[in-house]
């Protein structure tokens, strides 16, 4: 498998446990940044009715189209651009997923996520979003502070993301928490609701 995730192989099982009864009343699923479409080509074999969409960014489609073309069951459609600052598909979905992705993202690109995923969500729809966060300006973990100073040495744009930024994106949008999963490795599994 092309740009093969360790992380994404631990984390895909509790991931599906967790929204196992939310994907249960879903049937059209944008996951956006789907790197190699290891949870796309999980959580679909384990929720045969779901059409699952999977997108990244233009320079990672390659990898993940040959993932996806090699792997995947019948609910998997063939990856789409998506770059969150662009725009977004002509299509309504009963729910978004990214796992990974908010704390390698610039803070206007975390804006332009939550907007661009107010706007494909159907009524009713979900938002689920899997990553590590920090709640009342602290750190869940020490090894989050430190994955924390990792990622800004790396990308000062980028960092770990306060719960309560992102809520307030996620309500600008129409949406409510109805879930907060503590998740193994220090992540949160988060659930928005429209």
């Amino acid at each position: 498998m092309l740009n093969y995730s360790e992380a994404c192989e631990r984390n895909k099982q509790p991931i599906s446990d967790s929204l196992s009864a939310y994907l249960a009343s879903q049937k059209s699923i944008l996951e956006v940044g789907s790197g190699s479409g290891q949870h796309a080509l999980f959580l679909s074999a384990h929720h045969h009715h779901l059409q699952w969409q999977p997108s990244d960014q233009d320079q990672y489609l390659d990898a993940l189209a040959i993932n996806i073309e090699q792997y995947a069951s019948s609910g998997v459609l063939p990856p789409i651009e998506l770059d969150v600052r662009q725009t977004w598909p002509n299509t309504r979905y009963d729910g978004v997923f990214t796992a990974n992705t908010l704390h390698i993202m610039s803070w206007n690109e975390v804006e332009s996520f939550f907007k661009g995923a107010g706007s494909v969500l159907q009524k009713h729809g979900y938002l689920f979003v899997y990553g590590p966060f920090r709640y009342q300006n602290a750190y869940t973990s020490p090894s989050n502070a430190q994955f924390n100073q990792w990622l800004k040495a790396r990308d000062p744009a980028s960092g770990i993301r306060d719960f309560e930024a992102v809520d307030t994106l996620a309500r600008e949008q129409g949406l409510s928490l109805v879930d907060d999963f503590q998740m193994p490795a220090n992540n949160q599994l988060l659930v928005w609701r429209r």
